[in-house]
């Protein structure tokens, strides 16, 4: 199975319906993240099928479950590393205003070049650590893929939620345990994620502060 067939298959499975200029862009996303990795080492994944699904599909399962977030939603990416998965979610939902916040001075300088090349105007860059950002304006969804334990990551981003706001946490296995740590004054919902061809547990974890 090439690529562009996984990533069709993998939307349609998710019930996500993407434009073909979308999908061009989300391809030319892994072309300039496969360039960076000879020299950055940005991502151990390097198989362009296992980017798809691992990278692609992995990030974007996320969106059934921000139905909440309409035209002009501001989203906060802790700890995005080579952009995922605020970058997919930025070329998903061109309407959204993405904050990519990345304290590695050399992920931040991929994050600057894929901004260029894929021309995301939707897109901003933080290089610093999310606990000692003080933006302008706060973010409906604040999300991370394994960046911190839950209870850490709670404690070190809530400042970032606007009134209302969620803290979205992706992680691989069922994550109750890492919710019975938080602190009082979150209440949390889990989701399973089905993400096409990746095989393991998938979990999202919503809070809001109670």
């Amino acid at each position: 199975m090439t690529p562009r067939i996984a990533l069709e298959r993998g939307l349609q499975t998710m019930g996500l319906a993407l434009s073909a200029g979308v999908c061009e862009q989300l391809f030319k996303y892994t072309e300039l993240l496969t360039k960076w990795n000879r020299t950055y080492n940005l991502t151990a994944v390097r198989d362009p099928l296992a980017m798809v699904s691992h990278h692609l599909l992995d990030s974007l399962a996320v969106l059934p479950h921000f139905s909440f977030a309409g035209a002009g939603a501001r989203l906060a990416d802790i700890g995005t590393g080579a952009g995922l998965p605020g970058i997919p979610l930025a070329l998903a939902r061109p309407h959204w205003h993405v904050a990519l916040v990345e304290s590695n001075d050399k992920k931040a300088a991929f994050l600057q070049q894929a901004k260029i090349e894929l021309a995301l105007s939707n897109v901003e860059i933080h290089c610093g650590r999310a606990e000692a950002w003080r933006p302008a304006e706060r973010f409906a969804v604040v999300i991370s893929r394994a960046f911190a334990e839950l209870a850490a990551f709670a404690a070190g981003c809530k400042h970032l939620l606007a009134q209302g706001g969620v803290i979205a946490a992706m992680k691989g296995k069922d994550p109750r345990e890492e919710i019975a740590r938080l602190p009082a004054g979150f209440r949390c919902r889990v989701f399973a994620l089905q993400v096409p061809f990746v095989e393991g547990e998938r979990h999202l974890v919503l809070c809001e502060q109670a």
